[in-house]
């Protein structure tokens, strides 16, 4: 064999060498990231190949399978009033993946959760039946959030204090997951990612914001929990007007003849009294301000419901003068709805925070709970019973005779607070108006809600969160109640 012909062999076999290394470390290594892969479309045919199980609200599924016409994918997800309950379903498209319940309880939907395979499913392979996804969505709670935020901008939370429960979760604009959920849906899809006002964002979990005077109930908390005073009806030693730290900034209130000098912090509530939380927030100082902020859930991470929430910040760092502009839900604070309502619904259960979640159970196809979400609910203690009962007190009064009086309920006790947070620089743009509130009934049914209106057709001038977002946060509550 001549020089030549010997290396080409050697070249040959080293080529041949290579290529079983490689095909070894794909069926070994890389197989499972491959089969996985979104953009692998046997997974899609698989999981299309059979109707999926359903998301339940109230014992009746808004979801359901569609057989299409032709193609590889032979059904496609639907949805009964998609667009009332996107913000909870999230989408299941054959292009586009999966979000939310319906991406979180993907395996169980489509069937190939080990947890639904007999023993001869396990040994022949063979896909169960689809288990369904039980809710805490109460139907009348949601409607009534839902158009009651009609063309507006915002979002809206309803918990149940007791368990932890979400009631009602409304995003607006929304949109309809049927719409998108087909292989020939890509216009639609574009129209969607396109639209400035983001209809598939959920505003009620993943957009936190300034929460303005509504953080006041926190910086309240902080306060009587610190024994910097020792009751709500106690006088405050707070100037009108305080001016900052460090600065000629004089922090000015709403209603200009408010008796806001030295009040309480049930006046100070009552009247959303600027002067005075701005200056607790200095008193009290960064530090004890955000431990307490991060009891009702403020910087947690990893907030899930199951959908992962957006965090609420309460931030570090700050001087004397940003940390008085914290006081009023400004600086850097952000909240979303979820965080709003859970302030509240600490505060109506005694100080006591369950954790929220808006699914009750996973089920298999027979109706056997695979899981109990409402079981594994735990619950923190976020303030004492004491200062929990006396800011109870605090916001009633907010509702009977203060800012609030648009989130009265005959025949219901209900306190709550407003707020409106200035949005743009030197609050150039519309200001977001706020409102978180709770409700108890004499048979003792019990709620809190969270709403923010973003934007609306009202003149800035009309901009309030008593105006816009305490009728929303009512009609939720009549709801729950009623």
């Amino acid at each position: 064999m001549n020089k030549t012909i010997r290396h080409t062999a050697v070249f040959t076999l080293l080529l041949v060498v290579a290529l079983l290394v490689r095909a070894t470390w794909v069926q070994f290594h890389d197989s499972k990231a491959l089969a996985e892969d979104k953009l692998n479309k046997r997974n899609a045919i698989k999981t299309y190949a059979h109707p999926l199980g359903d998301i339940i609200v109230a014992g009746e599924p808004i979801t359901g399978s569609k057989r299409t016409s032709g193609g590889d994918l032979a059904y496609k997800r639907t949805y009964k009033n998609g667009a009332l309950y996107s913000s909870v379903t999230g989408y299941s498209s054959q292009v586009y993946g999966a979000t939310q319940l319906e991406g979180i309880f993907g395996d169980l939907l489509d069937g190939s959760d080990n947890r639904l395979k007999n023993p001869l499913d396990t040994l022949t392979n063979k896909r169960a039946d689809p288990g369904d996804v039980v809710t805490t969505i109460d139907p009348a709670v949601q409607k009534a959030g839902y158009k009651a935020l009609g063309d507006k901008k915002g979002a809206a939370v309803a918990i149940d204090p007791k368990t932890g429960r979400i009631l009602g979760m409304v995003s607006t604009p929304s949109y309809d997951p049927s719409k998108i959920s087909g292989s020939a849906d890509g216009d639609a899809w574009k129209a969607l990612l396109g639209d400035e006002d983001k209809p598939m964002v959920n505003r009620a979990l993943r957009q936190p914001l300034p929460p303005g005077s509504t953080f006041k109930l926190v910086v309240a908390a902080a306060a009587l929990e610190d024994g910097l005073y020792d009751s709500v009806d106690q006088k405050t030693a707070s100037p009108d007007p305080y001016t900052l730290p460090g600065t000629r900034t004089s922090i000015p209130n709403e209603v200009k003849s408010a008796p806001c000098e030295n009040a309480s912090l049930r006046t100070a509530l009552q009247w959303s009294c600027n002067n005075v939380f701005t200056k607790l927030a200095v008193d009290l100082g960064q530090d004890k301000l955000r431990a307490q902020a991060e009891k009702f859930g403020f910087n947690t991470q990893k907030l899930d419901v199951p959908v992962r929430a957006g965090v609420s910040l309460y931030p570090k760092g700050m001087d004397k003068a940003s940390t008085g502009l914290t006081g009023i839900g400004q600086f850097d604070v952000t909240a979303t709805p979820l965080q709003m309502a859970m302030v509240s619904a600490a505060i109506a259960n005694g100080g006591e925070l369950r954790s929220p979640h808006m699914v009750s159970k996973t089920t298999d196809a027979d109706g056997d709970v695979l899981k109990d979400y409402d079981e594994d609910a735990g619950a923190q203690r976020v303030v004492s019973e004491s200062t929990a009962e006396q800011l109870a007190s605090a916001m009633r009064s907010v509702v009977e005779k203060g800012t609030a009086t648009n989130a009265r309920i005959s025949g219901a006790t209900v306190g709550g607070k407003t707020g409106t947070a200035q949005h743009g620089e030197n609050n150039s743009k519309t200001p977001y108006a706020w409102f978180t509130s709770y409700a108890k009934g004499s048979d003792g049914k019990e709620v809190a809600v969270a709403v923010i209106v973003e934007s609306s057709d009202a003149a800035r001038s009309e901009v309030s969160g008593n105006g816009l977002a305490a009728p929303i946060a009512t009609a939720m509550m009549r709801a729950a109640l009623h």
